[in-house]
């Protein structure tokens, strides 16, 4: 029976935003609590899962992970090694068979912007670690580096976005260990970097680029059967970090020379699609007022710059300014403001109260609108995924908190204010507080992509648009230090 070691570290690192990420952010999990998550459909229960088919022995560790926020505090990584070397070194001296890490492959702390290199390189340098097959799992917007592929035989990337495929991608990275147990053939990465940086609107999958890549990425799997994985990573605009971008990885069997040449054939029709990443975005104003379309389903304003997902802090205020500016009929945003929520919480249902609201979260914003509400509801904010392959599922399982929750509504606009941030990627955070999201007229949706799996099957329209916040689609906009240069489109043309 095979002794395999788990750890989990999960963030994707805002570098721009004004606020720093500490510990008290990450949910903390360690092995009982791990060992809990079979059934969740996280990436943890897909490793989970492939370990129960194959009879392993799991040493569950630490599974740290948060919300997309700001950079991450030196502290928190000190502290989650400080936790993880006794517990790995004591299992290796043990015995183990093989290693499982759980990654977002994004994260940059105040000293380091390579953490998950820094990880793998610490864990191969353990006494009995260096060879052990060391496989994984990460987020496809990972900023993924040389360091991270020299010390893994197998990271796989999530192979959709929305990332639908979570699960999936856990499952494969655990069927490639158990292979290489099986087999005694333990594969090595290749990786190719490019000097293109796209913002989170050019890397869904259902478009090009990534269509293309995706694509032609498979192909090459099946013409090279010694290529066992081909990785296409659209990377994430928002990290300072050298590695920025989008990138490949090759899991192999056979020459890397073979895998090379196929990852420079990708590195070329990235090249060659790279305006394809940086797709046009509309104006709120403009599409509210040519009228709504006389069909079913709501008009999704979507707004990647207070993309909740990708950092931001889900309260800039623009979409509900432009729905007040326009008298909006049937209205829908969910603003997160846990000051307003505490406010509410002395107001009875039916009530009215006046309240500054959200515009507190960043500064590019133009702050609070102040309201006459009238309070609907008021909830713990718990609420279970509606869809199973949800993109919240692959992180944070089918059980959700938003936080405490009011709902209220001003004019023709309805309003869900919750406490913790909570990205719209389920239809379930509307139901959950008495709201039918197809029959509102028009939604705000602060997200770049990931909304797509839950939002396109119920949408009249949908229309990409330019607000502020600090999730902005033009990376010129960024102050980066670290990121390579040149590098499209701040440099290359």
């Amino acid at each position: 029976m095979s002794r395999i070691l788990f750890a989990g570290l999960f963030h994707e690192t805002h570098s721009f935003v004004d606020e720093t990420t500490g510990v008290e952010a990450f949910r903390r999990r360690d092995g009982a609590g791990i060992m809990a998550r079979r059934g969740d459909l996280s990436q943890v229960d897909g490793f989970l899962g492939v370990a129960e088919r194959e009879g392993w022995t799991v040493v569950p560790t630490l599974d740290w992970g948060a919300t997309p926020s700001g950079t991450v505090e030196q502290a928190v990584f000190d502290a989650f090694w400080a936790e993880l070397e006794p517990l790995a070194r004591a299992a290796l001296a043990e015995g183990l068979d093989g290693i499982y890490l759980g990654l977002h492959g994004a994260m940059v702390t105040t000293g380091m912007e390579d953490p998950e290199g820094a990880l793998l390189a610490r864990i191969r340098a353990l006494p009995g670690a260096a060879a052990l097959p060391l496989f994984g799992v990460h987020d496809q917007h990972a900023t993924l580096t040389p360091e991270m592929c020299a010390h893994a035989n197998g990271l796989v990337s999530y192979r959709n976005t929305p990332h639908t495929d979570a699960h999936e991608a856990a499952e494969r990275a655990a069927t490639l260990l158990a292979r290489a147990l099986k087999t005694g053939l333990v594969p090595q990465m290749v990786w190719r970097g490019t000097p293109i940086v796209v913002p989170p609107t050019g890397t869904g999958t259902a478009d090009s680029p990534m269509r293309d890549l995706c694509a032609l990425a498979r192909r090459i799997e099946a013409e090279d059967p010694e290529i066992l994985v081909i990785n296409v990573i659209g990377g994430y605009s928002f990290g300072d970090s050298n590695h920025a971008g989008i990138s490949f990885s090759a899991i192999t069997q056979g020459e890397p020379a073979r895998a090379e040449a196929a990852l420079g054939k990708l590195g070329d029709l990235a090249w060659e699609l790279r305006h394809k990443g940086i797709p046009p975005q509309g104006d709120a104003d403009a599409v509210l007022a040519r009228g709504l379309p006389n069909r079913p389903g709501p008009v999704l304003l979507v707004e990647p710059a207070d993309n909740i997902g990708g950092g931001a802090p889900g309260d800039c205020t623009d979409i509900l300014r432009a729905m007040l500016k326009h008298d909006v009929q049937g209205g829908g945003v969910i603003l997160n403001d846990p000051e307003a929520v505490r406010a509410l919480g002395a107001v009875a249902v039916g009530g009215r109260i006046t309240l500054p609201l959200s515009g507190k979260g960043s500064r590019l914003d133009l702050g609070p609108v102040v309201l006459e509400v009238e309070k609907l509801s008021a909830s713990d904010g718990a609420f279970t995924l509606e869809d199973r392959h949800s993109h919240m599922a692959g992180s944070q399982g089918l059980y959700i908190s938003m936080g405490p929750c009011a709902v209220v509504r001003h004019r023709g606009i309805t309003i869900l204010l919750t406490s913790h941030k909570t990205a719209p990627f389920d239809l379930g955070q509307w139901r959950s507080q008495g709201i039918n999201p197809e029959e509102l007229r028009v939604i705000g949706v602060k997200a770049a992509v990931a909304h797509r799996q839950a939002y396109d099957k119920i949408m009249s329209e949908t229309h990409t648009v330019t607000t502020r916040g600090p999730c902005s689609s033009d990376s010129r906009t960024f102050p980066y230090t670290r990121l390579r240069r040149p590098v499209f489109p701040l440099d290359l043309e």
